[in-house]
């Protein structure tokens, strides 16, 4: 089996070793170094059916690079398209609904699988439109976020509030609702005026139990301030 590990503080590669048979997949463009025993493949992961919905949903490249060590073991790096932090996750008892452009990498017997969610979260939340990419199978998937990266764990009770566009990955055993602001009255116009003076626009309220990974920066934000800046 693969072994990912997160290698540099500022901007880090992702290193995997892998022994002869092993196989990962990741986004297109990730791969940045490989030893002589891998070779390197573009695929349509699970065909051309399953590719669009991906490319819809996540915003993810149509074919997807496949590392497969097939001479013997070698080690490859991999590296996200923004800087900033990865985050290696487990899942099998636990799978994840990743956010757009989130998907770094995963080992071959993960799955990205896209499935529907509800017409409040399509029109609101950074996460897809209609579709939201869900993970399934066990092994390891590989997040990344602008900047800094958090686990947060959502308790029974004890909900949390997220601005949209830092979140990168979380328990598809939460429920998720999207808002226009962390107040809980005032209407519709006096929310999206709150919305709009405090600066936080759309917010994701997580209930249930489980973990939601965050990021620092905000890349829309960030987007807007460096085309200002540029101007």
């Amino acid at each position: 089996m693969p072994v990912f590990t997160v290698t540099g503080d500022i901007d880090p590669f992702l290193h995997v070793s892998m022994t002869r048979g092993d196989t990962i997949y990741c986004e297109s463009g990730a791969m940045v170094m490989m030893e002589s025993a891998l070779d390197l493949k573009g695929k349509m992961q699970g065909g051309i059916g399953s590719a669009l919905m991906r490319r819809f949903a996540n915003g993810e490249s149509f074919f997807q690079q496949h590392i497969e060590a097939v001479r013997g073991d070698g080690d490859c790096l991999l590296s996200p398209t923004l800087p900033g932090a990865m985050q290696i996750i487990d899942v099998g008892q636990r799978q994840y609904l990743l956010s757009d452009g989130a998907f770094v990498a995963a080992s071959a017997r993960v799955e990205l699988k896209v499935r529907t969610q509800s017409l409040g979260n399509a029109l609101f939340a950074d996460s897809g439109g209609f579709f939201v990419t869900e993970t399934s199978g066990n092994g390891q998937v590989v997040v990344s976020g602008f900047g800094s990266m958090h686990e947060l764990m959502v308790e029974k009770g004890k909900d949390i509030t997220i601005d949209n566009s830092h979140v990168v990955a979380w328990d598809s055993s939460l429920q998720y609702a999207p808002s226009i602001t962390t107040g809980t009255s005032g209407g519709f116009f006096g929310n999206l005026i709150n919305s709009q003076t405090s600066g936080e626009g759309i917010v994701l309220r997580f209930s249930g139990n489980g973990k939601v990974y965050i990021c620092s920066r905000n890349r829309a934000s960030f987007q807007a301030w460096a085309a200002g800046g540029a101007r």
